[in-house]
């Protein structure tokens, strides 16, 4: 049983007022990550980078982390994110 970690970017975009998950993009490492989160936060409403940890043969998520946001990013996306 392997651990795989993946980074992923999450943009928001405003529809109706209101701040909706939009595209996402997979990152190469944290820090990849976060300069791409940063740079769509200066074009969109914002931008989360995330740390996903799952199982490599299954697919079961151990975790997920956010380990930066940029611009507006909804008040309760880090209890979505952590399954609250």
């Amino acid at each position: 049983m392997g651990m795989r970690t993946t980074f992923m970017v999450q943009t928001f975009e405003i529809h109706r007022k209101r701040l909706r998950p939009g595209s996402r993009d997979v990152a190469p490492t944290e820090s990849g990550a976060l300069k791409r989160a940063e740079a769509i936060s200066g074009r969109m409403p914002g931008a989360a980078a995330l740390r996903i940890v799952a199982d490599d043969e299954t697919g079961e998520l151990e975790s997920v982390a956010i380990v930066g946001q940029f611009g507006e990013v909804p008040e309760d996306f880090a209890e979505q994110v952590s399954g609250g």
